[in-house]
Parts: C-alpha cells; structure tokens; sequence
C-alpha cells in the first residue's frame, strides 16, 4: 500500500510539474530572457552607429562609475553618472517619505468611516489610475508652471509678488511622482488599518496614553508590513520612473531612466545603457530584499 502510495505521490508531482511547464517556459522566455540578453550586452563592446560588437569587454562597467579624460587618459570619477544616481535615490526616498506623511492619514480616515461610505473613497483613490500617465503628468504640470493655478492664487492672495519657479525643478519631479505615485502607498495602508482592531486604540486611550503613544505603540507595530508594503511599491517605480522626469524636469534634471534611455537613443553605447540597467535592478533588488527580510521579522515577532 505505501508503495502505491509512494506511486500516486509521484504522479501527482509529475502532473504539477507538467500543468506549471507552460508558465515556467513563458517566464524564462519573456522575464528572464531579456534580463540575459541585457546582461549579456553590458560586457559587449558598442557599436560604431548604435548596437553591439561581439567583443568581450568590462569598459561598459566601468564607466558606470569611472570615465577617462579625453586628452591624457587619467582617470576619474564619472560626476554625471554619479550626480544622476544619487539624484534617483533621493527623489525616490524623498517621494517615498512624502507619501508615508500624506498616505498614512488618507488610509487612517478611509479605514475610520462607516463601511458603507469606504468604498467611495476608495473608488476617489482609485480614479487616477484610469487616466494615462502622461495626461497626469501635464495636468500636474499645469498646476505648478509659472502661469499656473499656484502661482496663480498665490499672486492673487497677495502672498507672492511674482511667479515662483517650480517647473523644471527637482521639486516638480518629485511633486510629480508624488501625485502618480500615492495611491501606491494609500492601497497596502488601507488594507492593513482595515484589519486593524480599533478597540485596542480605545483601549490605549481608556489607560490615558496620548495620540502619540498610541500612534507609536499600536497603530505603527500593527500596520507596518503595509506600510513597508507601499513604501516599496513607490520607491521602486519612482526609482526607474522616465516620463514624470523627462516632463516634469524638462530635461535638464536627468533620472536612471532617462539616462539609460539616452544611452540607447543618441549616446548610442548600448553596452553602457545595459549595465545602468542591471546597476538600477541591483538597486531594485536591494529593496525588494529589505521588505522580505523586514516583513520575515515581522511575521516571526506576531508567531
């Protein structure tokens, strides 16, 4: 009878693996594949007029992080490269942050209101993501330009005297990303408050602990894997965003993403867009490995 037994587990695991072949082929090919053929192009060396030439080469790598001057073939620090890279991860973290103080209280107040209303302002959240991204990315601009309706209703006011410049800034990016990126953090924030048992909240202020006590003690340890959750659903796309930099900074205030697409476009070092791409992954990867270690410790303290 265990041998039997022993047979049917076997086929049963061999029918799984045969019903999961089609999937696991379609990821290697459309997941995995490309990521290979970028990994492969970043030790390649570029081609004359765009492309590759199939030679082995680390100069891609190494100008990730170094260049060589054009006349004496001393090295150095790729400034750009550099400036550009810590300008991602500081608008990314900025954006980040921003929408945790703006989130959490949105999340807080949807999970508060009678549960009929809930999913009204849910649906508000959600209305942003049936417009395309680029007809938000000019609306917003239209707010912020100089002839905008801030600058507008802050020169009407009295408050300003002139416009003020905030188009084409590192401010407008992040306003920018901010705006797409929100309800990034508002969905994972919701889910978990909605979850939350507010009798303990009642029971931290029935033994006379502050709001901010309570926010600390109570709130924050119980909603914390959606808030590290949305924390990485906006810094991870906002690290890679394009078209919110490329429009909202004009193009002078270069992200990654734009600069491995000028790689690609007019740099013309196919090799180099490749290894800024997998540079960027790294970073994604490093992320994503925070979360996982953050939420394993979290789920071991509640067991």
């Amino acid at each position: 009878m265990s041998d039997l037994a022993q047979s049917r587990e076997k086929q049963e695991r061999r029918n799984r693996w045969l019903l999961l072949t089609p999937a696991l082929v379609i990821l290697l090919i459309a997941a995995s594949g490309p990521l290979l053929i970028t990994l492969t192009y970043s030790f390649l060396t570029p081609g004359d007029y765009g492309g590759v030439e199939w030679r082995f080469s680390t100069e891609a790598w190494f100008n990730v992080i170094f260049q060589r001057d054009i006349f004496d073939d001393t090295l150095g620090f790729a400034d750009a490269h550099l400036s550009i890279l810590w300008r991602s991860v500081k608008l990314s973290l900025m954006t980040t942050i921003g929408a945790v103080i703006l989130g959490f209280p949105t999340a807080y107040f949807i999970a508060t209101r009678p549960p009929h209303s809930r999913d009204i302002w849910m649906l508000l959240i959600m209305i942003p993501f049936w417009t395309n991204l680029l007809i938000r990315t000019f609306a917003v601009m239209e707010l912020i330009r100089n002839e905008g309706t801030v600058n507008s209703l802050l020169i009407w006011s009295g408050v300003i005297d002139q416009p003020i410049q905030i188009l084409f800034t590192e401010t407008a990016i992040m306003i920018g990303m901010l705006y797409v990126y929100l309800p990034l953090m508002v969905l994972p924030l919701y889910a978990s408050m909605e979850r939350l048992d507010f009798n303990l909240v009642e029971a931290g202020y029935d033994l006379y602990a502050t709001r901010f006590a309570v926010l600390r003690r109570i709130i924050l340890p119980l909603v914390k894997p959606g808030l590290i959750a949305g924390s990485i659903l906006v810094f991870v796309p906002s690290l890679g965003a394009y078209v919110t930099p490329r429009v909202m900074g004009g193009g002078k205030q270069l992200m990654l993403g734009n600069l491995i697409e000028l790689q690609f476009g007019q740099g013309r070092n196919w090799p180099l867009g490749a290894a800024l791409s997998i540079t960027l992954l790294a970073i994604v990867m490093v992320a994503l490995i925070f979360y996982v270690r953050s939420a394993g410790r979290e789920e071991v303290g509640h067991g």
